[in-house]
C-alpha cells in the first residue's frame, strides 16, 4: 500500500479523490486542498499521496527527476514511473471499494504531468483528472476514453507556462476528448482562491 495522507475517509465512499503535488513537495502541502474538497463532498474519500522518489533537489519527494529534463527526455521519464503512478492509484481504489469510474485524480506540476499520463492509458485508472498548473509531456495523439479532463492554469506561471495547457486543450477538442480550460489571470506556479473556486465547480458538474 502506497503512503498517503488521508484527509476524509467515510465508511461507504462514494468517490474517490487522489491528490498528486509537485516536484520536490510533500503530500502536506495539498491537505489545505484536500480539507476544502473533504467539505465539499463529505461523502468521498480524500487522500494526498506522495511521490514514490526522494526529490534530487534535497527536500520532498518526484515521481521522475527533472535534473536535466529536456522536452526530448520527459515523455521517456514518465513513461518509465507510469506504471508506479497507476499501481498507487489502483491501491487506494482497493483501498476504499471506489472503482475508476468514481476516481478523480487532481494532480499540481509534476503531479499533473503524471494523472494527465495516466489517462492516456489504454485503460485509464480514473473517470477525471484536473491539471493544476500540469502539462502533458508530449501532446495526446489519441483522445482518452471514456476520460473528463480540466485544466486549471495561471497565465504568469514562470514554471510551465499556460500555453502549454492552452495547447493540450485544443488538441484535445480537436480529437472530440470532453475537456474544459481555466485560465486564472495573473496567477504564478501554484494554486489560489480563485483556482480552488474554478476546480469546485468543475468537479460539481456531472
Amino acid at each position: 500500500m502506497s503512503a498517503g495522507v488521508v484527509i476524509q475517509s467515510p465508511a461507504q465512499a462514494d468517490r474517490l479523490i487522489l491528490l498528486f503535488h509537485g516536484v520536490g513537495a510533500t503530500p502536506q502541502d495539498l491537505v489545505p486542498l484536500g480539507a476544502r474538497l473533504a467539505r465539499e463532498f463529505p461523502q468521498a474519500a480524500v487522500v494526498s499521496v506522495p511521490g514514490p522518489d526522494r526529490s534530487d533537489f534535497g527536500s520532498g519527494f518526484q515521481w521522475f527527476s527533472v535534473a536535466g529534463v529536456t522536452e526530448q527526455n520527459r515523455p521517456s521519464r514518465v513513461a518509465a514511473t507510469l506504471e508506479r503512478f497507476v499501481q498507487a492509484v489502483g491501491e487506494w481504489q482497493q483501498r476504499t471499494g471506489v472503482p475508476p469510474a468514481g476516481t478523480t485524480l487532481v494532480g499540481f506540476s509534476q503531479g499533473a504531468i503524471m494523472a494527465l499520463a495516466a489517462a492516456l492509458a489504454p485503460q485509464p485508472p480514473a473517470a477525471r483528472v484536473v491539471s493544476l498548473s500540469g502539462r502533458f509531456a508530449e501532446l495526446p495523439r489519441t483522445a482518452p476514453r471514456g476520460v473528463r479532463l480540466h485544466f486549471l492554469h495561471g497565465t504568469a506561471d514562470p514554471v510551465i507556462p499556460a500555453a502549454h495547457a492552452q495547447q493540450a486543450a485544443q488538441q484535445l477538442q480537436s480529437l472530440g476528448a470532453d475537456v474544459t480550460l481555466d485560465l486564472i489571470p495573473g496567477l504564478p506556479h501554484g494554486i489560489d482562491g480563485t483556482a480552488e473556486n474554478l476546480l469546485l465547480q468543475r468537479l460539481r458538474q456531472p
